[in-house]
């Protein structure tokens, strides 16, 4: 088909894109076309024709679909969040679980009639206005030299003003406003990413739903902040605000935030309470960004991993150390595993401020660390990484472990399936997966998914005689978890249930055969130290086991 710049066009939009952008055809030849909805008829102008595709920019709706409600922002067309704002909310909910299983079953290659017994309804929410715990805005100048803030323009650094962003709590706007405000007053100039010159790059503000508490973070080029005084006063009448502090970058770069943080006032971090436990959240904190669906997200992968509080369990790409922590009140023992040193010392505060003593936390990449300890074992291993998905080495280590159960917490539907793909073919079975939608009136959707090792027929009908079952023999006497505290308290190392399980055969106590017995003809059982072993015998003297 042959296109100009600036034709216009007819079309009926047929389907959503991955990033939410409606997708029609006219003989076949494919538009991808902004700000539309699938049944839509509208006309667009051209504005860049490819060879076998072409972009349009959406000029008037014809017909609108039934599935088009009018956007509640006043900026959504021009802003670059909130791509299918005009989609109504039962028809967004049904694009991203479309998205998810079409997903698994191109890129990851699973059949369809195993998607369709694995695949449980979308969990969406009941108010997807206000959802937001951070926003990060971009401060400039506009083209009459005033100081504005807000969001970028799809695929630009323009910035498109926003003083009330309705995905974010009303209190943002608020210091949104005084922000702004105190830079006019004090003559403090935004930065400039074409000069490189000015002061204040972007603010990032944080809100704990559940306390109440408010963080702000100002992200500027120099420690040397004129008037940091009078901006703290400016702040300290907000109700809620608790924490005020400057990031530092003075890098020539995309990236929003600095290593190195000051704080001017506050604690330099905010508490918020998910799931029953309390979390400090630093600036640098990589945090769920909507607590009300992420609790639920977390309790699927809670409920996916299945614990009945001896597993050994391996959180890979932890933060800090939210679904560790989740994780640890029903296993053995759980390590969280994370590249950020500063989410890592998050973590394990963490774990302090909630009590938790069964969690420990490694600072390094899953892709280095992981391939370098051939020793590690798990019964159950989650994962939750970045939109990138795991390293190839992450996911061969995985397959050396042998967890019974993977569960893979992804915000990207492509890496995920195609890292599913790899597990798959180690052995692994799809049992369930669901997606979460976290990001509401945006393209991106969370899932979460669990693999297991266990076949669906893998099962006998067996009787059992109560009488003939003594109560009183010593695989009952400890737990996994009682004799892995008692030998951390006593020698100050950890002992994995392998371990234990390996030791109380060698003193004839009967054990499952998971624990005692290689779970794949070729692979390797790490063994037993023999430190560890003299103090897992130690532990089952203590407890009377032998």
């Amino acid at each position: 088909m042959e296109l100009k710049k600036n034709q216009e066009i007819r079309v009926e939009i047929t389907d959503l894109t991955n990033d939410g952008e409606g997708l029609g055809k006219i003989d076949g030849f494919p538009f991808f076309i902004k700000d539309t909805v699938p049944g839509d008829v509208v006309t667009a102008t051209v504005m860049k024709a490819k060879k076998n595709y072409a972009f349009a920019r959406l000029k008037q709706v014809i017909t609108p679909s039934a599935d088009r409600v009018r956007p509640e922002c006043k900026v959504a067309r021009s802003c670059g969040g909130c791509k299918i704002q005009a989609l109504s909310y039962e028809a967004e909910l049904k694009y991203k679980q479309s998205k998810v299983h079409n997903c698994l079953l191109r890129i990851g290659g699973i059949p369809e009639k195993v998607l369709s017994v694995a695949e449980e309804p979308i969990i969406g929410m009941e108010k997807p206005w206000r959802y937001r715990n951070k926003a990060q805005y971009p401060i400039g100048r506009d083209k009459d030299g005033r100081i504005v803030a807000g969001f970028y323009a799809g695929r630009t650094h323009d910035i498109i003003e926003c003083s009330d962003c309705l995905l974010t709590p009303p209190e943002f706007q608020t210091i949104l406003r005084t922000v702004i405000g105190f830079m006019e007053d004090y003559g403090i100039s935004p930065y400039d990413e074409n000069s490189g010159k000015g002061l204040v790059r972007h603010l990032l503000i944080r809100k704990g739903f559940k306390t109440g508490e408010l963080m702000v973070c100002l992200v500027v080029t120099s420690k040397k902040f004129p008037h940091s005084e009078e901006f703290v006063q400016c702040l300290r009448g907000i109700p809620g605000m608790k924490s005020v502090t400057l990031n530092i970058n003075a890098e020539k770069t995309n990236v929003i935030l600095g290593k190195e943080v000051v704080v001017l006032d506050g604690q330099g971090y905010i508490t918020d309470i998910l799931g029953g436990l309390k979390f400090q959240i630093s600036p640098l904190s990589f945090y769920q960004v909507n607590p009300v669906q992420c609790e639920k997200l977390y309790s699927k992968a809670l409920e996916y991993a299945d614990l009945s509080g001896e597993e050994e369990v391996w959180d890979v790409c932890c933060g800090i150390g939210t679904i560790t922590l989740f994780l640890a009140g029903k296993a053995g023992r759980v390590h969280g595993l994370e590249i950020v040193p500063e989410a890592i010392e998050d973590a394990k505060v963490n774990a302090q401020i909630n009590g938790i003593e069964n969690a420990d936390f490694i600072a390094a990449a899953a892709e280095d660390y992981m391939p370098a300890h051939t020793d590690i074992s798990a019964d159950v291993v989650v994962v939750d990484p970045p939109r990138k998905g795991l390293e190839t080495s992450v996911l061969e280590t995985i397959v050396k472990m042998n967890p019974k159960k993977v569960v893979y917490v992804s915000c990207d539907p492509a890496t995920l399936a195609r890292d599913i793909k790899v597990l798959l073919a180690a052995g692994y079975k799809l049992k369930k997966f669901v997606a979460c939608d976290q990001f509401s009136h945006t393209s991106h959707v969370e899932t979460v998914v669990l693999l297991s090792q266990q076949k669906p027929d893998d099962h006998i009908e067996i009787e059992i005689n109560l009488d003939e079952i003594d109560a009183t023999s010593a695989e009952t006497k400890a737990t996994y978890m009682k004799i892995q505290n008692w030998v951390q308290e006593k020698y100050g190392f950890h002992v994995t249930n392998l371990n234990i399980a390996q030791v109380k055969q060698k003193h004839g106590i009967i054990e499952r055969e998971n624990y005692n017995k290689p779970k794949s003809e070729n692979s390797r059982q790490p063994g037993t130290t023999p430190e560890k072993e003299n103090a897992i015998t130690e532990a089952l003297k203590f407890f009377k086991m032998i």
